[in-house]
C-alpha cells in the first residue's frame, strides 16, 4: 500500500473515484456554508477561490490517486471537513456570510479565551485520540494495515487542521480587533 500503482489500474481508479468523492463532499460542503468564500478558513483555499481551486484539486487527486497511503490520508481528512462544514452550513447560509461571521466574532469575543481554547483542545485532542486508537487497535494485530493506517492519520490530520485553522483564526480576528482599537484611539476627538 506504500507503493506508488499503476495509471489506469482497479486500485488507482478507485482511489481516483474516492479521493473526487471526498474533495467533492469538502467543495460542496464548502460552497454550501461560504459560496463567496467570506467564512473560508483556509487561507490559501481562500485566495485560489473556486476558479483556481477546483481544477488545482483535480490535478491533485490524479497525482495522488497513484499513491494508496496519502489518498485514504487525504479522502479520510476531507468527509470530516465536509462533515463539520455541513452541520453549521444551514446557519451560515441562513444568516449570509457576514452577517454568521460578525455574529461568530461577537461570541467569541464574548467568551473568555481561556475557555475558548480549552474547549478547542478538549474537541480536538478526543477526535486525534479516536485516529490513534485505530492505529493502535490494527497495529499490532496484524502487522501491516495500511487502510486502517491511513484512515486513522487522517482523523489525526483533520483534528490537527481544526486545531490550526481555528487558532490561526482568533490570531487574525484578535489583530484586527487591536488594529481596529489603535485607529480609534488615534482618531481625534470632534470639537
Amino acid at each position: 500500500m506504500d507503493d506508488f500503482v499503476p495509471f489506469g489500474s482497479r486500485i488507482y481508479g478507485q482511489l481516483l473515484l474516492l479521493l473526487f468523492v471526498a474533495r467533492g463532499m469538502d467543495f460542496l460542503s464548502t460552497w454550501v456554508a461560504t459560496p463567496n468564500m467570506v467564512l473560508e478558513g483556509n487561507p490559501l483555499a481562500k485566495k485560489l477561490g473556486w476558479k483556481w481551486g477546483i481544477p488545482i484539486n483535480l490535478a491533485l487527486c490524479f497525482g495522488f490517486a497513484f499513491w494508496p497511503l496519502p489518498a485514504i490520508v487525504i479522502s479520510t481528512t476531507s468527509v470530516l471537513v465536509a462533515a463539520r462544514n455541513f452541520q453549521s452550513a444551514w446557519l451560515m447560509r441562513s444568516l449570509g456570510e457576514q452577517l454568521y461571521r460578525d455574529w461568530h466574532v461577537e461570541r467569541v469575543q464574548e467568551t473568555s479565551i481561556t475557555l475558548y481554547l480549552f474547549c478547542l483542545f478538549g474537541q480536538t485532542l478526543l477526535t486525534a485520540g479516536v485516529g490513534a486508537g485505530v492505529i493502535l487497535a490494527t497495529s499490532g494485530h496484524h502487522r501491516d494495515e495500511p487502510v486502517a493506517l491511513a484512515i486513522g492519520l487522517g482523523i489525526i490530520a483533520y483534528a490537527l487542521a481544526v486545531a490550526f485553522y481555528t487558532l490561526l483564526g482568533i490570531v487574525r480576528m484578535r489583530r484586527a480587533v487591536k488594529e481596529d482599537s489603535r485607529k480609534f484611539v488615534s482618531q481625534p476627538l470632534a470639537r
